[in-house]
């Protein structure tokens, strides 16, 4: 697709707060260009401001940690995509919230919320979720990176299930849910893929969220793996927007 970074044929990207016709990165980006990546003078590398909008740079020159980038081309704004895309998935234990913000970033998911379910087995204090909603921000981050996005996902959470009361374009995962092809696209613009613990909602919970039901497998899928089955499935359904200057 036209207007992707991704399509572009850059040895690396990374995420700067400026698009400006020349760069010094001597950063973390900096850093990880040069000492890990180890791109040399010549390369060509993408650089995103996070917020939609890349453009292509050539390497002007690399020092220790410092890497110095001379513009290209004019900056890019990359298409969206219809509809947006949220998914909202139960905390589950240890590092398994890591691996689906990764997951869902590299699948171009738009949001991701984490919520806090009654069954849910961990329990996050107000200064552990402060801490963990900032790690998985990152994670989305560098997940971005590595897939070369021009817009990081907004990470939300920790949210009680009853946020998601009334939103529109709920979407459940459900194994007793609609096959995925007769899943329309939604009025409002935005799907929600709503994931439960593994324990499933209880009832005050369910009771609140109203939505299709979405069919993933006919077996039973632990919470990580419905959250990225799920968000898979729903980015194969959408489309290119189109360029309104068109």
């Amino acid at each position: 697709m036209a207007g992707f970074a991704a399509r572009h044929s850059a040895v690396a990207h990374t995420f700067v707060s400026v698009l400006d016709d020349d760069l010094t990165l001597d950063d973390e980006a900096g850093h990880h260009l040069s000492r890990v990546r180890r791109i040399r003078a010549g390369d060509v590398i993408t650089a995103a401001d996070g917020r939609g909008h890349w453009r292509p740079y050539v390497v002007a020159r690399v020092e220790r940690g410092t890497v110095g980038l001379r513009a290209q081309d004019a900056p890019v704004e990359e298409p969206r995509l219809e509809p947006r895309l949220v998914v909202a998935f139960a905390l589950t234990k240890g590092a398994k919230p890591d691996l689906v913000v990764q997951k869902l970033t590299e699948l171009g998911v738009d949001g991701v919320t984490v919520l806090a379910a009654r069954r849910s087995v961990p329990r996050w204090s107000d200064e552990r979720a402060a801490a963990a909603v900032a790690r998985l921000r990152k994670i989305a981050h560098e997940a971005a990176a590595q897939c070369r996005r021009a817009r990081v996902p907004e990470v939300d959470g920790l949210r009680p299930v009853t946020d998601l009361r009334g939103r529109p374009g709920l979407v459940l995962a459900d194994r007793e849910g609609d096959d995925p092809a007769a899943l329309r696209a939604p009025s409002g613009g935005e799907w929600v893929l709503v994931v439960g613990p593994e324990g499933g909602f209880d009832r005050a919970e369910a009771a609140v969220l109203e939505g299709r039901r979405l069919r993933l497998a006919p077996h039973v899928l632990r919470a990580e793996t419905a959250a990225i089955a799920g968000g898979a499935v729903l980015a194969t359904k959408r489309t290119q927007a189109p360029d309104i200057r068109a």
